[in-house]
């Protein structure tokens, strides 16, 4: 049986909304929350990748179809990860002050709700992928159960933040090179290090937000795993991944506009480490909310390279 809040009982609302209108209203704004509609930039964080990898497949002209499938199915799978991760840290969200107030940690839904809407919008995410070729959809299907394991394995791996763009946040790069050009070209998987890299270096820069509370819970993180070392490595990873970036422009022999874009992703890289100098946990959140533009740079840099080097 779902698990409704005090508020969702309350009957008719201020403009005489039937009162199973009402409830039903909020059951859908609790499962939005759920999954995380009202905070975007999960979603571009995901989608950059993606539209790098679109463009640069395309070569500048990415298929209409392809990009609308890709963008809809970044938005429904980050949907769906997050249900599924915050259903693997019902019990543990709880403990955590950033968390707390999460839909399935504050019991507002319930466990078998959030499965439903998961199931739901895993399927929605997979009929998308019939639209694309076959190797596409074989890539979606492994890319759908790396999904589904990583709330699992980041019990027992020491640094699920790798895991995570492993199995979440650069998958999508592959998925456009087959959807666009029906291979996998060495440019896809240099790509995808460089993606997932980057997740690496966002989820941890995030870890570092609740390392206290994952401390006192004995949570594992790249946070806790680097300890002191933790700005030094994330400035490591930063390195390798704008590298990775410039061997990918390399082999395409892009110019001047896409190094541009790198510049500017290295500049917010030396931000986010002034923001995290003191660990302080609000500084540490404003660097991570700082990558969406990291990914987005990077992207107008493709984007004008293409426009201009014709």
């Amino acid at each position: 049986m779902a698990v409704v809040s005090p508020e969702l009982s309350l009957g008719p609302s201020k403009k005489g909304e039937a009162p199973y209108l009402y409830r039903l209203s909020r059951r859908l704004e609790e499962y939005a929350l759920l999954a995380r509609f009202n905070r975007p930039v999960g979603t571009w964080l995901l989608l950059w990748p993606a539209l790098w990898a679109l463009w640069i497949a395309g070569e500048g002209v990415p298929n209409q179809k392809v990009l609308i499938v890709f963008v809809l199915g970044v938005v429904v799978m980050r949907a769906a990860g997050c249900v599924i991760n915050d259903f693997a840290d019902r019990n543990i969200d709880p403990h955590v002050r950033r968390t707390r107030d999460r839909p399935l940690a504050a019991r507002r839904v319930s466990p078998v709700e959030a499965l439903v809407l998961f199931v739901v919008l895993l399927a929605i995410a997979l009929y998308l992928v019939t639209f694309l070729d076959l190797l596409t959809i074989k890539l979606a299907f492994i890319g759908a159960a790396l999904t589904v394991s990583y709330p699992f394995v980041k019990r027992i791996f020491p640094m699920p933040q790798l895991y995570l763009g492993i199995s979440f946040g650069g998958w999508s790069v592959p998925m456009a090179f087959a959807a666009e050009t029906g291979k996998l070209p060495r440019v896809a998987w240099v790509l995808y290090i460089a993606a997932v890299i980057w997740a690496a270096i966002y989820d941890t820069v995030y870890a570092m937000v609740d390392r206290e509370d994952d401390l006192k819970i004995d949570v594992k993180s790249s946070a806790i795993l680097f300890a002191d070392m933790d700005k030094v490595i994330i400035f490591v990873m930063q390195v390798m991944m704008i590298w990775a970036l410039v061997l990918a422009g390399q082999s395409m022999h892009f110019g001047k506009w896409y190094y541009a874009g790198l510049t500017a992703a290295g500049l917010l890289f030396l931000y986010q480490q002034w923001l995290i100098r003191d660990r302080n946990p609000a500084g540490c959140l404003r660097a991570f909310l700082n990558n969406q533009y990291v990914g987005m740079v990077i992207f107008v840099g493709i984007l004008l390279q293409y426009i201009y080097a014709q």
